[in-house]
């Protein structure tokens, strides 16, 4: 009988000390998230804001000679007139409705024959400084070659001798229409954001009856020379799009999701060890001066080579706003700095200071923070804050040192 209870109660001390450790240990698995992060070409992408924007009117004049009949050497210059309304779709593409009129001088036998033509025309356009240099909203001198295709009226034919194309009731033909082709290029010299100077030449090619004479080559030649002046009704606006941004935005917040749960999970392991000790003992209430608090600045990052601020980092910048409007006397260092594998130490100390400046400006033209509060600093590629290399591409915001 005493054996039988001496087993009994050696078992309740074995299941008491696992109760015990259970209540007192807590495994926590971490389950981290990964997102499947498609790989994307790093490449700026502008796209008109609105339908509204990039529209344009060309007014210009300049002069024209029709070559007709090629074996002719008697040329004769008249003046023509141009309108036209176009938009830019992109930095690189765009197009334009062109309209020109004029009368055209040419040798029709013995004497000076005329003529006037009305012609409308759909021109292609495409810049080409943009589509081989980058997009440049400054860029003060642009060269633009373009395609058209259009219709022409051509009328009042005038004492050409020559004339022998007919209708169908037999008659020399006192006007007609005509579908032409035309190429040329266009060169533009910008005065403001609203306003450019442009000179343009033009070739338009015909039918052997452009001049109502079918005679000699089966190719009639119009060309023209115009000057003027364009008008942008809201200068040039293009959105920046960069889809390098959005997945480098995913993957911090792929790593701030692990972060949290790893620190959920921490405290649940907390959480669970302090249940284990229940009742907790009573501890004499102790009084402690609260600590100076300490304010974490964030921080601007940049591309490659680049001191745009892009739309994710501008939160960094806000942020920093809104600190400066609560602590009217405060002051603080905008510190840019570069990497150092990219670069000679001087460019990069240029280049650190262009981030400072960008991010500056924001603070003061965006946020109205007062240029005196802001001490500018570039620190190059010399100092380098973290091991990492592409992190350097940054601006750091500090509190200046008391001398």
């Amino acid at each position: 009988m005493k054996k039988q209870l001496f087993l009994l109660a050696a078992l309740g001390g074995v299941l008491l000390t696992a109760g015990n450790a259970n209540a007192q240990e807590t495994a926590v698995v971490v389950e981290e998230s990964t997102f499947d992060v498609e790989q994307v070409p790093c490449k700026d992408i502008y796209t008109p804001g609105s339908w509204r924007d990039n529209w344009y009117v060309q007014l210009g004049a300049g002069m024209r000679v029709p070559l007709v009949e090629w074996g002719s050497k008697d040329r004769h210059i008249t003046a023509i007139y141009n309108l036209g309304v176009g938009r830019w779709i992109s930095p690189y593409l765009g197009f334009r409705f062109s309209a020109l009129y004029g009368s055209m001088h040419y040798k029709g036998g013995d004497a000076m024959a005329s003529a006037r033509t009305a012609n409308l025309n759909v021109d292609f356009m495409w810049d080409m400084l943009n589509s081989i240099s980058g997009y440049n909203p400054s860029r003060a001198f642009s060269i633009v070659p373009f395609v058209g295709l259009g219709g022409t009226y051509v009328f009042h034919y005038r004492d050409n001798a020559l004339a022998n194309d007919r209708s169908n009731d037999g008659n020399i033909k006192g006007n007609q229409w005509l579908m032409p082709v035309s190429a040329g290029i266009q060169l533009r010299f910008r005065v403001s954001p609203y306003v450019d100077i442009f000179a343009e030449g033009r070739s338009t090619f015909y039918g052997d009856n452009f001049n109502n004479t079918v005679y000699g080559r089966p190719l009639d030649l119009d060309i023209a020379a115009v000057g003027g002046v364009i008008i942008h009704f809201t200068g040039s606006k293009f959105q920046r799009y960069n889809p390098c941004d959005y997945v480098n935005a995913l993957s911090q917040a792929n790593a701030q999701v692990n972060d949290l749960r790893a620190a959920l999970a921490t405290t649940s392991a907390a959480l669970a060890a302090a249940e284990a000790q229940l009742p907790c003992p009573e501890v004499p209430e102790t009084v402690t001066a609260e600590a100076e608090s300490t304010t974490l600045f964030p921080t601007v990052r940049f591309k490659l080579n680049s001191a745009y601020v892009s739309s994710e980092e501008m939160v960094n910048v806000y942020n920093i706003a809104e600190y400066m409007k609560a602590n009217p006397n405060a002051q603080i260092v905008v510190r840019g700095y570069a990497d150092k594998d990219t670069g000679s130490a001087a460019y990069n100390m240029k280049l650190s200071e262009r981030r400072a400046k960008a991010v500056a400006d924001i603070l003061t033209g965006d946020y109205g923070i007062s240029d005196s509060r802001l001490i500018l600093e570039a620190a190059g590629s010399d100092t380098q804050i973290y091991p990492t290399n592409d992190w350097n591409r940054i601006v750091i915001f500090a509190v200046p040192e008391l001398p």
